[in-house]
């Protein structure tokens, strides 16, 4: 696997190997980019078919789903379904090696996704959720799960049904909805707290598939640099950030097996 990488990208997977290897405490925010590897289009892409008219605002907010629930679960049901056939990639499955070997070791890894999907899971990583599960459902009105057991056990995709009639509660009749955090909803609290504890107090940052642009998540990594951690960005379009000390402006997908490869056989 180092063989394809050049000279350069080598002797970063080398400095960034001893620094993460000399971690006690790494904190790893990912983003869309590595589920983009694995086929799956970042929220940013343009919308195809009969979904390009529409914006944002008509399918990823809560006015969206109380001005017409039928277009908004329909939207999602189509993403499910898009979703469904896409596996981890080699930054996935590198990433749970890691915390596999941080269990053997007193290194604590700690995994913090802003995706929706169950990529991380599928690869065998134990992963906070900071926006959600695509996979996940609730009220919309009550928010109690949608069946109830979903909170507690991770909902597989073949116990999804993906066809778009709407589902009412059980308990007061609202309406069913993803349980996705939409624009203008706050981030789960134990999520986000977690997240923060774990940013204030590791040694080393890092960033995957994520151009740190999106608040409050984007600002996990100043909070890691501002108590004293190193910060480390793999993207293949680097954030403009000058608290960043290593940039590896390439995929996940290349950067991150001979890195988990270097870490574990140091």
């Amino acid at each position: 696997m180092v063989a394809e990488l050049s000279a350069e990208l080598i002797g970063q997977v080398e400095q960034a190997a001893q620094l993460l290897q000399s971690a006690k405490r790494v904190c790893i925010l990912t983003g869309a980019g590595i589920s983009a590897e694995s086929g799956i289009p970042t929220f940013r892409d343009k919308q195809t078919g009969l979904w390009e008219n529409y914006g944002v605002e008509d399918l990823a907010t809560p006015e969206a789903f109380t001005r017409d629930p039928k277009l908004v679960w329909s939207w999602y049901q189509w993403r499910r379904q898009l979703v469904a056939d896409k596996a981890p990639n080699p930054a996935h499955h590198a990433l749970a090696q890691w915390q596999y070997h941080a269990q053997t070791s007193d290194q604590t890894v700690t995994l913090i996704t802003q995706n929706v999907d169950d990529l991380h899971e599928q690869a065998g990583s134990s992963v906070t959720h900071l926006h959600g599960h695509l996979w996940r459902d609730r009220c919309g009105q009550c928010e109690i799960p949608y069946p109830e057991q979903s909170s507690a056990a991770y909902i597989k995709q073949d116990t999804i049904r993906f066809d778009d009639k709407l589902i009412t509660c059980p308990h007061c009749d609202g309406y069913i909805r993803p349980n996705i955090v939409w624009f203008g909803e706050a981030l789960p609290v134990q999520a986000w707290q977690a997240a923060e504890e774990a940013a204030a107090n590791c040694d080393v940052f890092i960033s995957i598939g994520t151009s740190s642009l999106v608040y409050p998540a984007a600002g996990l990594s100043q909070l890691a640099k501002q108590n004293g951690a190193q910060v480390i960005e793999i993207n293949p379009d680097p954030t403009p950030d000058t608290i960043v000390d290593i940039t590896f402006a390439e995929k996940a997908g290349l950067i991150l097996p001979p890195l988990i490869e270097a870490i574990t056989d140091l």
